[in-house]
């Protein structure tokens, strides 16, 4: 791992939380709780069909990258990419908040895959610095956009959340092809019926865990549209996207993680590193929690608008489940590096049952809240199948999530030096 990959992944992720909230700020304000909901939704709907599109992307690339020449891998992962993208999309047509936004999300659905295509790249090839440059883009180019049409061109409809969007990713994908291409042999690109086959047994194993996952995350979503409207949703998923937030440096380490085990054939210290990222995203997610907490509903309203009283509410609700998976999401990277994929499909059926179930009988009779304790329980149960398996091959001890005195010194002076993981 270079030196200081884990600060500048740090300071990524904070840049990260710094342009999510500014585009939930400005998405709150401008378009209010029934605007946000359909932002939310069709939001959904695009991470739905990315899922899809993504077999032959995102781990897949990742994966094969070390494996095959990289021409082939990203010739299938571009064709895939715009075939599914563009099919897919158009079975949403029939969908009665997707219909009207259909161009948006048959653009959005192609441009986000071939540019996830290009991210996967670097990270196979543990280039996180241009994973995390292109991550704090992503969102700050997709505000810039925002605040160009709205506030400076003066457009005001919601389509122009997707217009900015597409315009970004669009721009992302081009410029991360530059760096790819830079020592590109168009010779090498063939069709390879093995890598094919292969690339498809792997994606579509570690997306069927990563698509019923997101249903856990996301389902509630469609269940509130069905029986309260588009303001419920809306107002849910503003204080879901806070409340998800202290998952930044959880993701960051996870990503850093994965990248590290799947080039190390050293078991014990694949294992090693994972308790260590368990341990720190412990300890930041409890603190990120504490923190949101401690910030009254009259703060929340002063940000997002008077829509969003219920913020608070929310957030503490779904604090175990978030805490729960900060810490499940860690190891549940560890065994998509080492290809261990079948408890990650348990884990999330397992999850998404109790969601369904929960959000069926909950948010008819309460709404949003029904909605938080559905979501937290799929959360903390899924969670818990991640932990006995993972300590099925390990000592389980108390202290992989406790950071002592000295650990914690020792931990702030790698990341002021860029080595915790050297």
């Amino acid at each position: 791992m270079k030196k200081k990959t884990i600060f500048q992944t740090v300071i990524s992720r904070f840049l990260i939380l710094f342009f999510n909230f500014g585009l939930i700020i400005f998405s709150s304000n401008i378009w209010g709780s029934h605007g946000k909901g359909l932002i939310s939704l069709v939001t959904a709907d695009l991470a739905i069909i990315s899922f899809f599109s993504n077999i032959f992307v995102a781990g897949s690339v990742s994966y094969f990258l070390t494996k095959y020449p990289k021409e082939q891998v990203l010739f299938f992962a571009y064709g895939w990419s715009v075939l599914v993208g563009i099919g897919i999309v158009l079975f949403f047509g029939a969908v009665p908040h997707t219909a009207e936004v259909l161009p948006f999300l048959i653009a959005l659905s192609v441009l986000l895959s071939l540019y996830n295509a290009n991210i996967s790249f670097f990270i196979g090839s543990q280039d996180i610095r241009k994973f995390n440059i292109f991550s704090v883009l992503q969102l700050a180019i997709h505000l810039f956009f925002i605040v160009l049409l709205v506030f400076v061109l003066g457009f005001s409809d919601i389509e122009m959340y997707f217009v900015a969007q597409i315009a970004c990713y669009f721009l992302l994908f081009m410029i991360s092809s530059f760096y790819l291409f830079k020592n590109f042999e168009r010779t090498r690109i063939s069709f390879s019926k093995s890598l094919a086959g292969k690339m498809f047994s792997y994606g579509w194993k570690t997306q069927l865990s990563a698509f019923v996952q997101f249903l856990n995350y996301r389902l509630s979503f469609y269940f509130l549209e069905f029986f309260k409207g588009f303001s419920s949703v809306g107002i849910f998923s503003v204080g879901v996207a806070i409340s998800e937030a202290v998952w930044t440096i959880s993701r960051s380490l996870s990503v850093i993680l994965y990248s590290n085990v799947l080039n190390t054939n050293d078991v014990q210290l694949a294992i090693n590193k994972t308790k260590i990222s368990v341990r720190i995203s412990f300890l930041i997610t409890v603190l990120f929690l504490f923190v949101l907490l401690l910030i009254p509903a009259s703060g929340y309203i002063f940000f997002f608008g008077e829509d969003f009283h219920q913020t608070k509410s929310i957030i503490l609700l779904l604090s175990p489940g978030i805490l729960a998976m900060s810490v499940s999401n860690i190891i549940g990277h560890y065994f998509a590096a080492v290809n261990k994929l079948k408890i990650l499909n348990i884990k999330s059926i397992a999850g998404l049952f109790f969601t369904i179930l929960l959000s069926w009988y909950c948010i008819p009779r309460w709404g949003i809240l029904g909605a938080c304790f559905a979501t937290t329980v799929s959360y903390c149960i899924s969670s818990a199948l991640l932990f006995w398996k993972f300590y099925q091959i390990t000592e389980f001890r108390y202290r992989d999530f406790i950071l002592s005195k000295s650990e914690l010194r020792i931990f702030l002076e790698k990341v002021k030096s860029g080595s915790l993981f050297s």
